[in-house]
């Protein structure tokens, strides 16, 4: 049997009442505080006659450790990509390339610089910076 969420307030990360839930944390899943917070919470509620198997708590301190690896091979993988994309925009310095826009128009220009964002090359062309995802056509 499930109990429905009654009450409104901050779990973890998450917001709401029992007709809608938000989530805070942009990854949309359980980060490093949170497991944290978690672990915390069981410890400082365990039974001190019966305290956690100890082969739990390396368990789940392996779990976290995998978790922490996965989260670095991310942002290194992010980092890799962000790179590659910034060198091939480089690449299209002084050549003219075709766009869309953010409503679909079709633009052309010649790059004259590059700018990198978080989000990736911000293709300078006249006055405009475009994502370099953007681009439709090299010439």
């Amino acid at each position: 049997m499930t109990t429905p969420i009654t009450s409104t307030g901050t779990v973890f990360g998450a917001t709401g009442t029992s007709d809608n839930v938000e989530r805070a944390d942009d990854g949309g899943s359980m980060g490093q505080d949170t497991f944290l917070k978690l672990l915390m919470a069981q410890m400082t509620h365990q039974d001190p006659l019966q305290p956690t198997d100890s082969a739990q708590m390396l368990s789940q301190l392996a779990q976290f450790a995998n978790v922490e690896g996965i989260n670095k091979l991310n942002k290194q993988t992010t980092a890799l990509g962000l790179g590659q994309d910034f060198a091939g925009s480089v690449a299209m310095i002084g050549k003219t390339v075709t766009w869309l826009d953010d409503k679909g128009a079709i633009h052309s220009g010649v790059v004259n610089a590059v700018k990198p964002s978080p989000s990736g090359a911000l293709l300078v062309i006249g006055n405009e910076d475009i994502p370099s995802g953007n681009v439709q056509k090299v010439e």
